[in-house]
């Protein structure tokens, strides 16, 4: 595809970004490989103009995961807003191995998020914020999406968070 970027959006300095890979950059943020799944499913499905992607986990380049309860004497907001953001580039990750281009994102249409809190945690929204914000940062308007924010009692492997999105493509 080529010409002007639907996507395009100016950056705080007043630049225009003109690919989501751009942006990316401009972050300071390199995409790494998709993480394998770790039970018997697929990273993603591609049906039509759809993109649905499957849970993924706070999980480092080098295959270290993030684990431990949010809320009272775990893991604080802040820190867990950083999984939250660090599961983001895995959705990133595993939407370019799936689409070749994520210049193909017309949108992001939903979010579930999840976290692994302490029965009494109240701030869920907070927390799945750093994987919103940075979709946001990496589509501009394209990346607002409908979501739920919802506390779990545990998560495989005692991750702080798990995140599936929907996307709509270009058609």
């Amino acid at each position: 595809m080529t010409g002007v970027c639907v996507n395009q959006f100016p950056t705080a300095a007043g630049k225009v970004e003109n690919s989501p890979y751009e942006r990316l950059s401009a972050l300071g943020i390199t995409l790494p490989p998709p993480p394998p799944p770790i039970a018997n499913f697929v990273t993603h499905v591609l049906e039509g103009n759809m993109l649905y992607l499957s849970g993924q986990g706070p999980r480092e380049a080098d295959g270290f995961l993030h684990a431990g309860k949010v809320g009272a004497g775990g893991v604080g907001v802040d820190e867990a807003y950083g999984h939250a953001r660090l599961t983001g580039i895995n959705l990133l990750s595993v939407m370019h191995d799936a689409l070749g281009d994520l210049s193909r994102v017309k949108r992001v249409v939903k979010l579930l998020g999840m976290v692994n809190a302490v029965p009494d945690f109240e701030d869920h929204p907070s927390v799945i914020n750093g994987c919103s914000d940075l979709l946001i940062e990496v589509f501009g308007p394209a990346g607002e999406h409908a979501r739920s924010a919802v506390g779990f009692g545990s998560l495989p492997g005692n991750i702080t968070v798990e995140i599936e999105a929907i996307v709509a493509l270009h058609g």
